[in-house]
């Protein structure tokens, strides 16, 4: 246990270093810890022997360790209070009941990625626990439909299909309503299984050009069976984070964010709020992960934000909160 001095000594070097970046000397705390510098260094000392702080290669300063984080989140950190402006941000998206809910989570998770310069996550549930509710398509020009997959759980997915001219809007609409009259309610995982040996030989009967629009429409369905439980917001912030100027190292953690199963293992089954620092998550040991178990209209799923290891973890801490209790928990 440290004493209260050490405690606000600690808290203070890290939230600057959350702040600056920056290694943090004993003369910029003299006037917080109302003390001289020789008793900080000494405070220092203690910290840095407890394993909670250490010194870095390019400065005489201090910043914290993966332990000295730990230490902060368990015992330090308050939530911070939202900004006004954060707030409203958030309320807007979940005061607009046009949303669907898978909608409004990914959306508030765009803002939050917005607001920090973190990556957001959403893990949604697999796509064998969403069931096809409806299929609409939109002409974009002779060439290209917009095919709009909606499921049972309100995820909606939007399509580009790519058609020959000779294909008309009719035999298009036409494949519409059969697929809906014949396939709503099979779960999205089974769909291309099910357009291949049962709808297939009904379009052939009422459509012409059966076998362009159902390739179009199976490759379409097989696509959001693979993607729909994953959305990741803002993986270039990586390169707006000061501490990841190495080249190797960015190009290593983008990689990540393109590795699926990694993605996959982020998801969250403990309940609250948990903060991963370090070596303590799945993803990689330069990273804070904070994440969240969210159930609401029988939608599952996990919401995650990525950062650096000095990421701003009172503020994202608040910003989930406040998704978490806009979701129904």
């Amino acid at each position: 246990m440290i004493s209260q001095r050490q405690a606000e000594l600690l808290k203070l070097i890290v939230e600057e270093h959350i702040k600056t970046a920056k290694a943090v000397s004993s003369n910029s705390l003299c006037d917080s810890l109302d003390c001289s510098s020789a008793t900080i260094r000494n405070e220092m000392a203690a910290l840095e022997d407890l394993g909670l702080i250490e010194k870095t290669h390019i400065s005489s300063g201090r910043i914290p360790s993966e332990k000295g984080y730990r230490y902060y989140v368990d015992n330090i950190m308050e939530p911070k209070k939202l900004t006004g402006e954060d707030m409203l941000k958030l309320q807007t998206i979940f005061h607009n009941k046009s949303l669907v809910l898978s909608d409004a989570i990914l959306r508030s998770m765009e803002i939050i990625s917005e607001l920090t310069s973190y990556t957001s996550i959403v893990l949604g549930n697999a796509s064998k626990e969403n069931r096809l509710s409806k299929v609409e398509a939109i002409p974009i020009d002779k060439n290209r439909i917009v095919a709009i997959v909606i499921t049972d759980k309100g995820h909606v997915e939007n399509k580009n299909i790519f058609i020959e001219s000779t294909v008309s809007i009719e035999e298009v609409q036409k494949t519409i309503e059969l697929i809906n009259k014949l396939i709503v309610g099979t779960p999205i995982e089974e769909i291309s299984s099910k357009l291949e040996y049962e709808i297939k030989p009904i379009i052939s009967q009422y459509v012409t050009q059966y076998e362009t629009l159902y390739n179009a429409f199976y490759n379409a369905f097989s696509e959001f069976s693979n993607e729909a439980n994953v959305r990741i917001t803002g993986t270039s912030n990586i390169l707006k984070q000061p501490e990841f100027n190495d080249t190797a190292k960015i190009g290593e953690i983008l990689k990540k964010f393109d590795d699926r199963d990694l993605i996959n293992s982020i998801k969250e089954e403990e309940n609250g709020i948990n903060i991963y620092v370090g070596s303590e998550n799945e993803f990689d040991d330069d990273v804070g992960v904070i994440k969240t178990k969210f159930e609401a209209n029988g939608e599952v799923g996990t919401i995650a934000i990525i950062g650096p290891k000095r990421m701003e973890y009172d503020r994202v801490f608040a910003l989930l909160e406040y998704i978490k209790e806009n979701i129904g928990g």
